[in-house]
């Protein structure tokens, strides 16, 4: 959802909306507020993280940090609200039956179930999305957990009390007959076929890019594949067809090697559970909501639909998104919509609305689980020739993202290799379980895992070293994806084996085996290796980002992005550094109100046909997204280029023509003549611009001339990207440029003339109509990515050949991510990604039927996740490649870094016990089966 499709839906409904950071009430409630302690950057060095301060000192920077009383404006009474969440989903529900409460006096003060919520015209927007609010009496559930009511409670000693009645008591629900579950319409299936030509970096025959990608029909019977005549799709059918006969009679000197893999339903685990607060002012109209989002548009847009069609007046919503780590858990669930809800029956007081961690279970979204069928046909040189995948879904009880999961993890699945003919298929089933949504990984940890796995086993089938194996079948650059496209830049993901093949772990491994078990008798060595590349990005990135310099010299930015934990509000401040001198100065981040930028859209980059989106490009002011959500490790690549792209803007119209005036200036012109010198020659050192052998020049000294000459002092621009970047031809005081932008407004200096003064009506700038834009085309949609960051780890691990437990012993990572903007972030995203990886590999796993979370007793007393002691911290190594030039742009890699220590840990149990497990978590109790 856009700033500006959300702004239009709030006028169309006649409300005032607005969507902000959580800053007011920050500086009122934090010591130490964000972004404050100018140490945070100092001599040129990155301190700490700009929120660090903040977040050590105890300060209020998370919703759920967040009582009434904290909020200026706000009544300083709280309420408190509990959801009420169905247990099984194999009997009519009949109602509830809240008596236990009666005798204490525990009744909440106001109960809305479905019934109450019907009757005042509330409904869930998007429900096919996010489901139903709450299960009406009479109905079969359609998933465990779903919510049938929330209580309200005006003191909190009474909700404390109510709640621990409540809490495991499957009495309060009254139960009718039995009843089977109605069959459902998978949520989604999909199916990519390619057919290279004898050059695999050449023209293909078939491809997703060339040619479709293949939409099967749905229904509650099933998946209705097209046949090899149908007119739209035959052509991909009896290309796939073509291959799975080869695959059931390969020709000589051809092996096909099939497996079958399952990988399981997790948890995220999110530290900051499911919350929000908020406060229905009804004497105004006015709901205020505080809430934890990765996608604050999307929320504030559908509470906007929830409540303008019921009995309650809206004249303004007010939606204020905090910091929050969700890891995807918090991109698009339906909890804030619950929080709006609860606020409406406050009776005028705030009303806080949290999941406890048992409720967290019972209703947060999940990892996907998928069944995957696998195929290689390898020729006798050990080269791939071909490869199939077919993955099924388990999406829970409503679909929420489950179409796109399903696509990215079989468009994931070729992992780190070329296959010259590939055919692979998805389908995502509803099932009774939680729903599934976005998760670390998106959908391709389950697919390339398998992959890694299957190619280790191939590579023992046919006597290979597994690494060996992986280098004459590596993808180039230049070569294709399984969808046909080409990815981005140079491929490096065979540096990165060159480094694991000679590490001694690897090479010494046989020798190490030998000697650890005949020094730990009863333990069972093993060394194992994975190699993925994970895209970043959504094929639809759009972002804003504005920075302008004071008469004084100091930057100020405005950005998009919001904190969910990777400390993107950190680095954005900092890829400024290499266009103006140094980082921003000050900063507001989670900007969701553009005056600067008076863009239009429809925002819907991957429906718009393209003769349709040709017209509308011709429109200076359209666009087809204004900005994304946090999401896809969008901000390190899509973000830093948004930032970087508004700092040469302020460098090419501003900071260099002050330069040029500088030293132009005086007789003769100055010591600028003899010098042939461009924009080409300008750089940064010490924080002072130079060119060749000119005087270098403090940006206080460029601010002061640019302000002076009314030069343009600020820039706010906005990008998109379709897998490749939207350019336009400007023309701004005179300059005729092409930029990897569409559209820009600027600030001229204090020193303008009235006209510029006047044409400075959008927000304090002055939008600049484009003279053309070049977008990329719609049919780049099926390139399902072309950025990809790739990750290979080693684990050297023992298992207890009594117990079937896994120690790991040490472990080690190689990554490329381009230029590092911070270091030890990086760092951090590795170290935490690699224990994540290791806790779904062999502890982490939750059941999808009636003994899943949805039934409200599971915990951490009951879920294992990895602890300091599992995830080796003090024999963990971390190698990251130098990036390829000072100008390499930095790629997305926090998803990245989980998915091969999975397929690691899996391949290292093999070869210390001889047995190929095919199913996650490969847990001790399965260890010891076999043993």
């Amino acid at each position: 959802m856009s700033r500006r499709q959300f702004l239009a839906s709030a006028a169309a409904l006649g409300v005032i909306a607005a969507v902000r950071p959580m800053r007011p009430a920050q500086a009122a409630m934090m010591p130490s507020p964000v972004g404050q302690d100018r140490g945070w950057f100092a001599d040129g060095k990155l301190r700490y993280r700009r929120d660090g301060m903040a977040k050590v000192t105890g300060s209020k920077v998370f919703a759920v940090d967040i009582r009434a009383r904290d909020l200026e404006g706000w009544p300083d009474e709280q309420s408190h609200a509990m959801t009420i969440h169905i247990p099984r989903a194999d009997r009519i529900y009949e109602g509830l039956d809240l008596s236990v409460l009666e005798p204490d006096g525990l009744m909440p003060d106001v109960l809305v179930d479905a019934a109450t919520a019907q009757a005042d015209g509330l409904s869930m927007p998007d429900p096919d999305f996010y489901g139903e609010f709450f299960l009406p009496a009479g109905q079969l559930p359609p998933m465990l957990g779903q919510p049938v009511a929330i209580g309200i409670w005006h003191d909190y000693e009474r909700f404390r009390a109510a709640r621990a009645l409540i809490r495991f008591n499957n009495d309060i629900f009254r139960w009718g007959a039995e009843a089977a579950q109605p069959a459902r319409a998978p949520y989604g299936a999909a199916q990519y076929v390619r057919i290279g030509g004898s050059d695999p970096r050449g023209a293909d025959v078939f491809s997703a890019m060339k040619d479709y990608v293949v939409w099967p029909a749905t229904s509650p019977q099933g998946v209705t594949w097209p046949g090899p005549d149908d007119a739209a799709f035959g052509a991909a059918v009896r290309h796939a067809a073509a291959i799975r006969t080869e695959f059931d009679s390969p020709p000589e000197g051809l092996r096909v090697f099939r497996r079958h893999y399952s990988s399981q339903s997790i948890e995220h685990v999110t530290m900051e559970p499911e919350n929000g607060n908020a406060w229905y002012d009804a004497a105004t109209g006015t709901l205020h909501v505080i809430g934890a989002s990765q996608s604050p548009y999307s929320a504030a847009e559908h509470i906007l639909h929830l409540v303008t069609e019921s009995r309650f007046t809206l004249n303004r919503l007010d939606f204020v998104t905090g910091y929050t780590v969700g890891y995807g858990q918090k991109e698009h669930q339906s909890f804030p919509n619950y929080v709006a809800l609860a606020a409406l029956y406050g009776e005028g007081r705030p009303v806080r609305l949290v999941l406890d961690r048992w409720q967290h279970f019972q209703f947060a979204l999940k990892r996907h689980p998928f069944e995957t069928d696998m195929a290689i046909a390898v020729d006798a040189e050990g080269r791939f020739q071909a490869f199939t995948c077919d993955m099924i879904g388990d999406g829970g009880g409503v679909m929420n993202f489950s179409p796109s999961v399903g696509t990215v993890a079989v468009t994931a699945a070729q992992s780190v290799y070329y296959f010259p003919k590939s055919d692979l298929k998805v389908e995502v089933w509803p099932s009774i379980g939680v729903t599934a949504g976005s998760m670390r990984g998106y959908g391709t940890l389950q697919s390339m895992a398998a992959t890694e796995m299957l190619v280790d086993d191939i590579a023992a089938e046919i006597g290979m070293d597994p690494i060996a194996l992986r280098r004459i079948n590596v993808i180039g650059s230049g070569m294709k994806n399984t969808q046909g496209a080409v990815p981005s830049g140079q491929m490096r993901i065979d540096e990165i084996l060159a480094l694991a093949e000679q590490d001694p772990l690897w090479t010494g491994r046989a020798a190490k085996k030998a000697e650890y078990e005949a020094a730990n008798p009863g333990m069972l060595y093993g060394v194992g290796f994975g190699a993925v590349q994970k895209d970043f990005g959504t094929g639809a990135e759009a972002a804003v980002v504005s920075l302008e310099v004071t008469p004084e010299g100091r930057l100020a930015m405005r950005h998009v992005a919001n904190e969910i934990g990777a400390g993107a509000t950190t680095a954005q401040m900092l890829v400024v550094e290499p266009f103006v001198g140094r980082p921003a100065d000050e900063v507001e981040f989670s900007v969701q109100d553009w005056p600067q930028m008076p863009l239009v859209t429809e925002d819907q980059p991957y429906t718009t046909p393209q003769e349709e989106e040709d017209q509308l490009a011709l429109n200076p002011f359209w666009v087809p997204r204004f900005t994304s959500p946090r999401s896809a490790s969008n901000s390190a690549y899509y973000f830093t280029h948004a930032s970087q792209q508004a700092a040469q803007m302020l460098l090419r119209l501003g900071l260099w023509p002050a330069a040029l005036s500088i030293w132009g200036g005086g007789p003769d012109g100055g010591q600028l003549l003899p010098e042939p010198v461009t924009i080409a020659d300008a750089r940064w050192q010490n924080g002072m611009l130079t060119a060749r052998s000119l005087e270098p020049l403090s940006l206080e000294r460029l601010a002061e001339r640019a302000h002076r000459d009314g030069l343009v002092t600020g820039a706010c621009v906005h990008t998109f990207n379709r897998w490749a970047w939207a350019e336009a031809d400007f023309d701004i005081d005179g300059q005729q440029f092409r930029a990897p932008i569409d559209a820009i407004s600027v600030k001229w200096g204090t020193g303008a003339d009235a006209a510029k003064r006047a044409r400075m009506s959008d927000g304090g700038y002055a939008f600049v109509p484009r003279v053309k834009a070049y977008y990329p085309p719609v049919q780049r949609n099926n390139a399902g990515t072309v950025y990809y960051a790739p990750c290979a780890t080693m684990v050297e691990l023992a298992v207890s050949s009594g117990s079937g437990e896994v120690r790991i012993l040490s472990h080690k990572t190689w990554l490329e991510c381009g230029t590092q903007i911070v270091p030890e972030l990086v760092s951090g995203q590795l170290e935490g990604g690699v224990a994540m990886g290791i806790g779904h590999a062999l502890y982490e796993d939750l059941p999808v039927g009636a003994d899943g979370p949805g039934n409200g007793t599971w915990n951490l007393s009951r879920y294992r996740i990895p602890r300091a002691s599992d995830v080796a911290v003090w024999t963990q190594e971390g190698h990251v490649l130098p990036a390829l030039s000072d100008n390499d742009p930095p790629k997305g890699m926090a998803e990245v870094v989980m998915i091969p220590v999975a397929a690691a840990c899996a391949n290292a149990i093999a070869q210390a016990t001889g047995h190929r497990f095919d199913r996650f978590p490969i847990t001790a109790t399965r260890i010891q089966e076999v043993l």
